[in-house]
């Protein structure tokens, strides 16, 4: 039986891509988490939703999940100019993450403070 090697690097590429997790980008980096409501003296500038993709991966462990839609979120944030994000949540677990690796998520609302 001959193996197709361009065909199964191909899809090995393809499942690579899909499988990355979100690293936190250097902007990224300087937005922070805080569950206590910001300062008058803050901007709101919006709510926004993170998001990491478990379907080729797998759930790689919840903490790793959670982290990875944290860091998009984030990185969203500091794209919107944010620096703070505020009452952070993510949705529970349900019947079917048991079944079936489902995107991980996490909201909040996006400050900028001076």
């Amino acid at each position: 039986m001959r193996i197709n090697l361009l065909g199964l690097s191909v899809a090995a590429l393809l499942l690579a891509g899909c499988s990355t997790s979100n690293t936190l980008s250097s902007a990224g980096e300087r937005v922070t988490f805080t569950d206590q409501q910001p300062a008058s003296s803050c901007q709101l500038l919006g709510n926004l939703t993170g998001s990491q993709s478990n379907w080729f991966s797998g759930s790689g462990g919840e903490g790793s999940s959670l982290r990875g839609a944290a860091n998009d979120l984030r990185n969203r944030a500091a794209e919107m100019g944010g620096n703070v994000i505020y009452g952070a949540t993510s949705p529970t677990q349900n019947i079917w993450s048991s079944f079936a690796p489902l995107d991980s998520k996490m909201s909040g609302q996006v400050y900028k403070c001076p």
